[in-house]
């Protein structure tokens, strides 16, 4: 049987640059952020994101989803994994979910599985976040 770890850690946003790539008249935009995150706790080290973002009228909720690379530590083991992500902001937070890509992690997190949880508030300057994570044999 295979024994899920909890990995409890905050991330700040290191870098934030959006910009649209396609826009619609009276319906709303599509954007791309390019984001750098640096993480504290049980995992430690640097998340380098590309997110995608959809924006309808201004009382419906954002809709994104991305890919962010992880390169530093999970409780003490050094590495790197992808981590794939969907989520909504809407009232000021963003409800996160995300999942190890599978086969994506590197040294000692080579066959990295898990999943990662958060709700970023707007004006908050840190962001807990809970990472259930084992390794596949």
């Amino acid at each position: 049987m295979t024994t899920k770890t909890t990995a409890k850690a905050t991330f700040q946003i290191a870098s934030w640059d959006e910009n649209p790539y396609a826009e619609f008249e009276g319906v709303g935009k599509l954007t791309r952020a390019v984001v750098t995150q640096t993480y504290a706790g049980d995992l430690v080290g640097e998340g380098a994101a590309t997110t995608l973002m959809y924006y309808g009228a201004p009382d419906v909720p954002v809709y994104y989803t991305g890919l962010e690379r992880f390169s530093g530590t999970v409780s003490g083991k050094t590495g790197t994994f992808v981590l794939q992500a969907k989520g909504v902001f809407a009232d000021g937070a963003a409800n996160t979910t995300s999942f190890v890509v599978p086969g994506s992690g590197t040294g000692e997190l080579t066959g990295l599985r898990g999943d990662l949880v958060y709700e970023a508030v707007q004006g908050e300057s840190g962001v807990s976040v809970a990472f259930d994570y084992y390794f596949e044999v």
